[in-house]
């Protein structure tokens, strides 16, 4: 892959059967969908795998089972952040030891540590796994918190924090992060539509979430630009910016559930509290990617 995560990860969903089981059948497919469109990188159980209603034991099985079907084709990644400390460490432990190439962990949620506090989280986090690498995701929209830059630029002295996923959408702090941080440390646009935009400051690549029905697109676009080809790029970008949209009409991730399901790729099915798209808004998302 050239990198050491890739530049297209996918944050995959969790397959859900009419039973709210996890649907082990449709995994294979999935996974085999999601490499065949340019996905180099998969996150398991992370929020877009609704890793809220998944227990411990789901989250292993499905590290396991991800990373036997993947092989070396993928870099798998295990979420393993939650707003518990001792419970993340526990968890990048076991994790470890299924096989996975690395995790991520998210800043926590809720209870609104502070900087010092989400340094030592992190970590914590790290040296429950020290030999694999570790990526922080940084999304104060659903977590409050927001990981500063420089508190970002402390935890990059420790050896396997090696990326960040960025959903703060402040290309300020991005740029600034950038311009101080280690060259080996890399930084993924964590919303879709950002993705372009923080390649061009210097990021490396997004952790995404429309890749599972546009992947082939937006692998075309980031390889775009990392040849040198930016005008190709932001024409690429602008097209895909109504799709990548869509794909956020009602709670994540259950648009691209329902577009996966039209493409023959498992069903709709979430786990309360979140829902299904009804036949209405299925239609009136399939407009809009035919409009787009």
């Amino acid at each position: 892959m050239g990198l050491e995560f890739g530049r297209l990860l996918t944050a995959m969903i969790t397959p859900f059967n009419s039973s709210g089981e996890i649907d082990w059948p449709v995994l294979e497919p999935l996974v085999e969908h999601l490499l065949s469109t340019g996905s180099e990188g998969l996150v398991i159980a992370g929020t877009t795998g609704e890793s809220p209603t998944l227990t411990t034991d789901e989250k292993l099985a499905l590290f396991k089972r991800v990373k036997e079907i993947t092989g070396t084709r993928a870099f798998v990644m295990a979420g393993t952040g939650t707003n518990d400390t001792s419970y993340s460490v526990q968890l990048t432990e076991k994790a470890a030891a299924t096989g996975v190439d690395g995790m991520m962990a998210v800043t926590p949620y809720y209870n609104k540590p502070s900087q010092e506090g989400m340094y030592y989280h992190f970590k914590s986090i790290a040296e429950g796994a020290p030999s694999l690498p570790l990526m922080i995701y940084n999304i104060p929209g659903r977590c409050i918190v927001n990981l500063e830059a420089d508190t970002l630029l402390h935890l990059t002295a420790i050896s396997n924090i090696r990326a960040v996923k960025e959903a703060s959408g402040d290309l300020d702090q991005i740029a600034y992060f950038l311009d101080h941080s280690p060259e080996y440390f890399k930084v993924y646009s964590g919303d879709d539509s950002s993705t372009l935009p923080i390649m061009s400051i210097g990021g490396t690549g997004v952790v995404s979430v429309a890749a599972h029905v546009i992947g082939r697109e937006m692998k075309t676009m980031i390889d775009s630009f990392a040849a040198g080809e930016p005008a190709l790029a932001a024409a690429s970008h602008r097209k895909l910016l109504p799709k990548m949209k869509a794909c956020f009409m009602a709670p994540n991730p259950a648009p691209v559930k329902a577009m996966l399901e039209q493409l023959g790729v498992g069903a709709r099915f979430t786990r309360a509290p979140l829902l299904p798209l009804t036949e209405s808004e299925v239609k009136q998302l399939e407009n809009w990617f035919s409009l787009a």
